[in-house]
């Protein structure tokens, strides 16, 4: 498979290190919008061809996939374009910087028969699977809730800091915690409950968000760009507790019953760089003829792109580009998308509903005890 990137910034080397040890794939082209770096970086990781333009690449009929790494507010304008030129693609996380955006391009891809999948590589870990186990187990018993966190001291990061850029903890780094509690709890969500303290620039800094899912369980999770965190997950159950460490690349897993006694232990099993494993999901799915991979289909996509606006509402967040009509992104007016919105209508109403309540209460107290507010570089071109 000739897989392309678009974009050869910081991210662009861990996959193009990937790549170079992977069976059926040839690092085939790369692309930029300087043809001095594009060479550069071919000539570096071993890539046949180097495109000073996104286009060029794009028109290169040989391309069978290509892997977008640019910052993500810049992925709904690149896989439009990917998908206007025929073309398969693997998006950095997070997918787009809102839900309109990657409902719109979703539909362009199923319209067109062509792959579209996210590469948050943490959902196609083999780790997923030995987790799922352990938990479906009863090993601690009846599972009741878990927490999470991710966080790293990223404030001074331009492009985290920039609204136009949609910047902010939640995009970045939140997705890793959402997708985690997913992963191990689904998406059958009750409500949401969630605060957050911001940047002078307007974008948030570090949130905590509380899942509360219809069976009871409920998800604890935090997420800053304000410091370092150990990125712990902790499952807790009737007759013990899991602990997983790093829920960005999973490194190990640790069962303890009542006496807080070790009672199994997993250890993540060699990996290149981690990336490896979504590469080989896209190749197995588009080789079998699909448009998405199992381990994170579209809907799921969606689903997490609709909780971040939701949770962004709540937060008072709005990009700048989302407020400007000739720049944001097409509405979706077909029966099918009003199929699509009426099924998930209900879940997204309660999980903003019950931000926004909750979040106006939070403001309200806090202005009555003080009048203080809430208190990166471009990865690629």
């Amino acid at each position: 498979m000739n897989i392309a990137i678009l974009g050869p910034g910081e991210i662009a080397v861990k996959m193009a290190m990937t790549l170079q040890h992977l069976k059926g794939v040839t690092c085939y082209a790369v692309a930029s919008r300087d043809q001095a770096r594009a060479q550069a970086f071919a000539d570096k990781y071993g890539f046949r061809h180097a495109y000073g333009s996104y286009i060029d690449m794009l028109n290169d009929e040989y391309v069978d996939l290509v892997y977008i790494a640019t910052p993500h507010s810049h992925h709904y304008e690149n896989i439009k374009m990917c998908l206007q030129h025929g073309k398969h693609v693997l998006v950095e996380k997070p997918f787009t910087a809102n839900a309109a955006q990657a409902e719109e391009v979703l539909l362009m891809a199923e319209r067109s028969g062509l792959f579209l999948a996210e590469a948050m590589w943490s959902r196609y870990m083999p780790m997923v699977d030995t987790i799922r186990e352990v938990v479906s187990s009863n090993l601690i018993g009846r599972i009741t809730a878990l927490s999470a966190n991710v966080g790293f001291p990223l404030e001074n990061k331009e492009r985290l800091r920039r609204p136009e850029l949609a910047g902010g903890a939640l995009l970045d780094l939140g997705c890793y915690a959402l997708h985690f509690a997913s992963m191990i709890f689904g998406d059958d969500l009750k409500s949401i409950s969630a605060s957050c303290t911001k940047l002078e620039t307007g974008v948030d800094a570090q949130e905590t968000i509380m899942l509360t899912y219809r069976d009871g369980r409920m998800a604890n999770l935090f997420v800053t760009m304000l410091a370092e965190c150990d990125r712990r997950a902790m499952i807790y159950g009737t007759n013990g507790y899991i602990e997983i460490e790093n829920i960005i690349n999973f490194e190990s897993i640790r069962a303890y019953n009542l006496e807080r006694k070790v009672i199994a232990e997993y250890a993540a099993p060699y990996q290149v760089t981690g990336y490896e494993y979504e590469v080989m999901a896209v190749m197995d799915a588009m080789r079998s003829g699909l448009i998405e991979c199992y381990q994170l289909p579209h809907e799921t996509i969606l689903h997490t792109m609709r909780m971040m606006d939701n949770l962004r509402a709540a937060f008072g967040i709005v990009y700048p580009f989302e407020l400007d009509p000739e720049s944001s992104p097409t509405e979706i007016g077909e029966e099918a998308e009003k199929e699509k919105e009426m099924q998930r209508e209900s879940t997204v109403k309660e999980i903003s509903n019950t931000a926004n309540n909750q979040t106006e209460e939070a403001e309200e107290d806090a202005a009555e005890e003080s009048n203080e507010e809430r208190n990166g570089e471009m990865n690629e071109e």
